[in-house]
Formats: structure tokens, sequence, C-alpha cells
């Protein structure tokens, strides 16, 4: 079976740990454990999220920029880049310490294409970096010129999310994974870019939303199973009220009538829909720590075509 996994940000990063080296790799080692126990007779295409590490990127390059004013910070595009090589080092690594020496492995910097026309560009949505208290959030409001929004009891900055439309490499990533390689891809959504008006290819000021291009990565891989993987075991209704219901098997029709908040289930439950819509095949949203069984069919909220059992 052909599997690509989206790690959430909570694989990488908890919420409010330290963003030290030493703690992402911890992370990553579990997840890479979870991993591991599915790799035995599938393929898996690893995608993941990045938003708290190109958030820091951006910090220290602005501050750089604060000690040479005539140094422009890199832009988001550049430091999505870094970001995918550094943490697909990193699965690398933890997977190749758990899997047979003879497994494959391979990171390949994804370029993803967005419209530039896409009206994401006008409304900031995306968070990425750590979070801050409200004094410190309008301070970097107006010394950055930052969009922030709340994020639960804390702010974040936001940034434009267009939606994915083309993934570059999906014929070498593509070429990888029939050859029994472990590819990890499409990084923290891939790097945005898109054709400017003269039919150049550019970088873009945006962060894609990791979810939906890890959809479009299945569909185009031809997946059998697209695993979102997060720090709960589904999708709720009612998340934090005394009347909160766990999802089981759904339907896209079923959860196009529930609502769910735009900066975290949102995407995933989206993601998940379009790619059964699109392929008939299943879409799970579940926890990391129940992936073998996520991809046994028992646990998750299970997304599909086919009415649920």
């Amino acid at each position: 079976m052909r599997i690509v996994i989206a790690l959430g940000g909570n694989a990488i990063l908890q919420r409010g740990q330290p963003m030290t080296a030493e703690n992402q790799r911890a992370n990553i080692r579990v997840a890479a454990e979870r991993i591991a126990d599915v790799t035995q007779g599938n393929e898996i295409v690893v995608a993941h999220g990045n938003g708290p590490q190109v958030g820091l990127l951006a910090l220290q390059a602005a501050a750089y920029h604060s000690a040479h004013q005539d140094v422009a910070p890199y832009p988001l595009d550049v430091l999505g880049a870094q970001t995918e090589a550094m943490i697909g080092y990193v699965i690398e690594q933890e997977l190749d310490n758990l899997l047979p020496s003879d497994q494959p492995l391979a990171t390949m910097l994804t370029m993803i294409e967005v419209d530039r026309d896409d009206p994401a560009f006008h409304h900031p949505t995306k968070p990425i970096g750590p979070v801050y208290d409200r004094e410190t959030a309008e301070r970097l409001k107006t010394v950055s010129g930052w969009a922030i929004a709340p994020d639960g009891d804390k702010f974040r900055r936001v940034v434009p999310s267009p939606k994915p439309k083309r993934i570059f490499e999906i014929r070498p990533i593509r070429s990888l994974v029939d050859q029994g390689t472990i590819v990890i891809c499409a990084g923290g959504g891939g790097i945005p870019t898109m054709y400017d008006e003269h039919g150049r290819l550019q970088g873009v000021e945006a962060v894609i939303d990791k979810d939906l291009a890890s959809a479009l990565l299945a569909e185009q891989l031809h997946a059998d199973l697209l695993v979102i993987a997060t720090d709960v075991d589904g999708a709720y209704t009612g998340w934090g009220t005394p009347d909160q219901r766990r999802l089981g098997r759904v339907t896209p029709d079923e959860l196009a009538g529930l609502e769910f908040p735009a900066g975290s289930m949102g995407p995933k439950v989206e993601a998940a829909c379009g790619f059964a819509r699109n392929t008939g095949k299943e879409a799970v949203i579940g926890s990391l720590t129940d992936i073998s069984k996520i991809v046994a069919g028992v646990a998750g909220t299970r997304v599909s075509v086919s009415s649920p059992c």
C-alpha cells in the first residue's frame, strides 16, 4: 500500500517547548518510531510542518537586518527551503537508525506552484513562528510590519497561505517511491513559487498549508491512503465543550455541514475531504501514536466517499 503521512507540527516541536535542535530531534525520533512501525510491506512518503522553524529563521533574519540596515531579510520561500532540508535531514537520520541498512531514504526539496492572483495574498491566515503575549505581539507588529492573530490565549505572526496547484518535482518523487525509497518531501507545504507576468518562475512570500499540499501530493502519487497525523485521535464536533464527540467514519458531504477551527482542524478536514473526493480513496485524521492502528483501519476519523458502516 502506498501511504502519504503528513506529520503535524507537534511531531517536531511541542507547543511551548524551546525551539532547540535537541528538542526537535527528540520529537522527530518519536515520530520516526511510529513511521517505522508501518514501513514493512508499504511504500511510505512523509510530509511535515515547519511553521515554528520558518518563523524562527524569519526572526533571526530580521535581527540580522536590524544590525545591518543595508541587508534585506531572507524571504519566506528561501526560509522554507532551509527548513525542508533541515527537518528532512533529521527525519532521514532517525529513520535510518530504525530501519534495515538497505532501506533507501531521500529528502526532496519541493517547489509547489501557487496562483499569483490567489485571494489569500490579501488575507494572511497562516500562523508561523513562536507564540507571543499580547504586548510582545503588538510590538513586533509595529516594528516588523507583521500581521498578528490570536492563537489560543497567545498570539502569532500570520502570513498568506495560497492554495497549492502543482508539484514541480512530482516525477522524480514518484520515480524514487517506485524504486522503494522512503521520500521526505513537500515539507512545510513545499516552497511556494509562481510565474510572474513575464513567465519567469520565482519564490513567493507565503507559506502553503502543509495538509493541503500533502493531499495534493497523495493524489498525484496515486496513494492508497493519506494519513494526517496530529496530536489528537481524530476530528471532533463541539471540541472543548462537554458535548465534544469524535467522528469515526464519515463522508466529505457529512463533514461539509460541520464547522472546524480555521487555524487547526479546518485545513486537515479540507485536505482529507479533497483527497477522498478526488481519488475515491480514504484519508484519515488521527494521532501520531496511533499510526499502526490507522493503517490497520481501526483508528482515527476516516474520510471516504462511501457511506460509513
